[in-house]
C-alpha cells in the first residue's frame, strides 16, 4: 500500500519538470503527508494546472464522505472491478505529485520505516484516481486516491505492496482521456527496481505532525 509520502521538490523545479501552472502562494513542501490532507495532483479536467485535492476518493455517489478514509489506495489488480474505483479509473485518471514515499517492514512487533525514491532523486507522478463528491448544499470535495500494485524486488524485502510510479512518458497518456482503456492498465506495472533507492530512517514518521525535514534522515 502506499500510506504516507513527501514532495520536498522546490516550486520552480516541480513546475518545470511536469509543465504546469501551480499557486506559488499556496505550494508548500511536505515531508510527511497523510491520508485525509490535501495534496497537489494534476487531474485529466486540468493537465496545465496543478490542483489541491483531499487525499482518500469519496465516489461521486457516496452517501458519507468518510468513506474515503478507507479508499486511500486503489489495487491495480482490480481496479476496472470495483465499484468506488472502476469509474473514475475510466474518466478521472490524475497524477499524483510526489517525490519519495514510506513503507514499514514489520520486524516482529515492531515497524521499521523505510525512505523510497528514485536513485536519481527526481521528483515522480503516482497513478492515480480522481472523484468529485458534493453535498446537499452544493459543497464540493475534490479527492484522490493512489493506485498500488504487487511490489518489485527492491520493495518486496519490505512489503509486498508499492504505488505504481509512472514513467515519465506515460504521464500525460494516463490522464488523457483519449487513452483507451486496455493502455492504461498496461501502464499498471511496478517500476523498475533497478531505478530505485530506499533507507531505514526514524520512527518519528509515524507521527504526521512530524511534517519536518529531520524526517529524512537515515538511521544507521
Amino acid at each position: 500500500m502506499c500510506g504516507r509520502f513527501s514532495i520536498t521538490t522546490p516550486w520552480e523545479a516541480l513546475k518545470e519538470r511536469f509543465e504546469v501552472d501551480i499557486p506559488e502562494d499556496q505550494y508548500q513542501v511536505r515531508y510527511n503527508v497523510a491520508p485525509g490532507q490535501n495534496m497537489w495532483v494534476i487531474p485529466g479536467e486540468s493537465p496545465k494546472e496543478a490542483r489541491l485535492y483531499h487525499w482518500g476518493l469519496v465516489p461521486h455517489w457516496a452517501k458519507d464522505p468518510k468513506i474515503g478514509n478507507h479508499l486511500i489506495n486503489a489495487r491495480a489488480e482490480t481496479i476496472t472491478e470495483k465499484p468506488a474505483f472502476r469509474e473514475p479509473f475510466k474518466k478521472h485518471r490524475c497524477l499524483v505529485l510526489a517525490d519519495s514515499f514510506y513503507e514499514w517492514d514489520k520486524k516482529g512487533s515492531k515497524k521499521i520505516p523505510y525512505r523510497v525514491m528514485l536513485k536519481v532523486g527526481d521528483p515522480f507522478a503516482f497513478a492515480g484516481i480522481c472523484d468529485f463528491w458534493k453535498d446537499e448544499s452544493g459543497k464540493e470535495i475534490k479527492s484522490f486516491s493512489i493506485i498500488t500494485i504487487a511490489a518489485n524486488k527492491l520493495i518486496n524485502k519490505i512489503h509486498d505492496r508499492m504505488p505504481v510510479i509512472l514513467q515519465k512518458d506515460e504521464e500525460r497518456k494516463w490522464i488523457d482521456a483519449k487513452t483507451d482503456i486496455q493502455e492504461a492498465v498496461r501502464m499498471l506495472h511496478p517500476y523498475s527496481a533497478n531505478d530505485m533507492q530506499m533507507y531505514q530512517i526514524s520512527t518519528a514518521i509515524n507521527n504526521p505532525r512530524n511534517d519536518v525535514p529531520q524526517v529524512l534522515k537515515p538511521v544507521s
